[in-house]
């Protein structure tokens, strides 16, 4: 056999080596899936539908890797455009928002009058002061947590910022249907997080799985709401609101 022959083997076969031994590598990529619903209303109707009094929607459901070749995959991923957090009629929009933790999120104003932003709990604590109609700051969510973000002109405005140590994550639509797509097979720990529920209560759901197959459910996320929550919040010097002087700091 030539020697140029010999040589052209030997490379192919030492590709194949790492490949093969790659993190992640041919790895089953698996569609994971669940269904949320609140404590007390899984029964069902006379007519056969489920009783749900609430809508079980933006519950936030990850999956972190507990094999260190799945987590060193999963650190390669990085999000194919940069999230959003529009200010919009007095509003966040969306109101929740998960990222990758290390994400960065744009913060438009699209208001006619200025904002000022601020998230001061925990999570990622910031401010990014008063700034104009057709501006946008940006901030990094450096910081494993929850963010909740409010502006400190309006009272009415909050939004969460979610950021998880992983890119296996989604939030529950209108029915209580949570997606994951590309979840390779493996060990993982479940973490939910909704809004309106205990931090106590939503740690008794934290749990073990092992994905196996390309379509791999859950089962049934059961939460519990805090009956004493509410929306109400001080501005960010930890005083009442008063009303904006002339209008909303309109433009000029």
């Amino acid at each position: 056999m030539p020697a140029k022959r010999v040589l052209s083997d030997a490379a192919w076969t030492c590709a194949a080596l790492l490949l093969l031994s790659a993190p992640g590598a041919f790895a089953q990529q698996n569609t994971v899936t669940a269904q949320v619903e609140f404590a007390g209303e899984g029964g069902a109707n006379k007519g056969g539908t489920t009783k749900s009094a609430r809508i079980p929607q933006d519950v936030v459901v990850w999956l972190k890797p507990l094999e260190r070749a799945a987590a060193q995959d999963a650190s390669v991923r990085a999000p194919a455009k940069r999230p959003l957090l529009v200010q919009k009629d007095k509003n966040f929009e969306p109101h929740l928002l998960v990222v990758e933790v290390g994400t960065s999120v744009d913060f438009p104003n699209r208001d006619p009058f200025f904002h000022n932003v601020f998230s001061l709990f925990d999570g990622k604590r910031f401010d990014l002061g008063l700034y104009e109609a057709g501006a946008t700051n940006t901030v990094r969510f450096d910081r494993v947590g929850v963010s909740f973000l409010f502006c400190n002109i309006h009272p009415q405005m909050s939004a969460v910022v979610v950021a998880v140590d992983t890119p296996y994550f989604a939030k529950s639509d209108r029915g209580g249907r949570v997606t994951i797509n590309g979840v390779p097979e493996g060990p993982y720990e479940l973490r939910v997080w909704y809004e309106r529920s205990l931090p106590e209560d939503l740690k008794k759901l934290t749990r073990s799985v092992v994905v196996s197959g390309p379509a791999f459910h859950l089962g049934t996320v059961s939460l519990a709401e805090n009956p004493n929550f509410t929306p109400a919040h001080k501005n960010k010097y930890g005083q009442d609101y008063e009303p904006p002087p002339g209008n909303d700091y309109e433009r000029p």
